[in-house]
């Protein structure tokens, strides 16, 4: 039996594909995925929030990827979803269905994804972003970074990615205080608990991450991915936990605590500017 021909996309597909995102090959093997929307600190919107979902089966499928660098455009993450996209899952049945289908997409892709990847975490860090950089395999944060779920403060139910991934990193002690008061986690902290690989100097997030990256796609494949494979089967034994969160979160935005906490958070915004 004859070898399967090698699968290879060119960036430029990626780019075609995937417009709301941005790509790169900063290494040999190495696909850089840049979350960008500087205007709003790198929030995710519709498309943005599409593309995160289904990139990462592109991704699985290409051979001349052997590791992926995520990370946002300039001094952030990602301050999460955009409040546009939020009050069109408010106010629009089927957009809440295609959102939720895409949350759990975005999760299940992730960590299904027979490629390692590496996120390099830089200020602002929530939400659907959040999901992305504590969801990789390997997590280089800056020490002030400013990690927040926020999906409490908005009045809705801690689902996207938390339920399935904090109580393992950082014990559900932690997990249950975090997310339940929304309080802010620097670099440092979030490492001290666990929830990060490592906490280095803020201008060192995106050497050290590419590092990583580099030396990941220059180890066996087949080792770094199989590895992969078995150490994520304690996400995939959370999977129902993660689906009834996902639901709860979701059902949250159709009940008045949601239009509330928006105004308010709004409110907030404007009395700051």
């Amino acid at each position: 039996m004859s070898a399967q021909p090698a699968t290879t996309i060119p960036l430029q597909t990626y780019t075609e594909r995937f417009p709301h995102l941005t790509f790169a090959q900063p290494e040999p093997g190495v696909l850089e995925i840049i979350i960008s929307n500087p205007k709003h600190l790198n929030a995710a919107d519709a498309h943005m929030h599409r593309d995160l979902a289904t990139v990462w089966r592109e991704i699985d499928l290409d051979d001349s990827v052997r590791a992926v660098l995520v990370r946002g455009d300039g001094d952030h993450f990602s301050s999460g979803g955009d409040f546009s996209l939020i009050e069109q899952m408010i106010s629009d049945e089927a957009t809440l269905i295609r959102v939720w289908k895409e949350a759990s997409d975005l999760v299940y892709n992730l960590i299904n994804c027979s490629k390692p990847v590496v996120s390099a975490i830089r200020g602002t860090a929530v939400g659907a972003g959040l999901a992305v950089a504590l969801l990789a395999d390997i997590s280089i944060a800056g020490r002030d970074v400013k990690i927040i779920d926020g999906h409490t403060r908005l009045g809705v139910a801690a689902g996207d990615h938390s339920v399935i991934i904090w109580p393992l990193l950082c014990g559900l002690a932690k997990a249950r205080y975090y997310l339940l008061t929304n309080e802010p986690l620097t670099g440092e902290e979030a490492e001290r608990i666990g929830l990060v690989a490592r906490c280095v100097p803020n201008d060192e997030v995106y050497p050290t991450a590419l590092g990583i990256a580099q030396k990941l796609s220059q180890n066996s494949p087949t080792a770094i991915r199989w590895t992969k494979h078995a150490l994520n089967n304690w996400l995939r034994l959370a999977g129902p936990s993660f689906d009834a969160s996902l639901a709860l979160e979701f059902l949250g935005f159709k009940l008045s605590d949601t239009k509330a906490a928006l105004e308010a958070i709004r409110n907030r915004k404007k009395s700051a500017s």
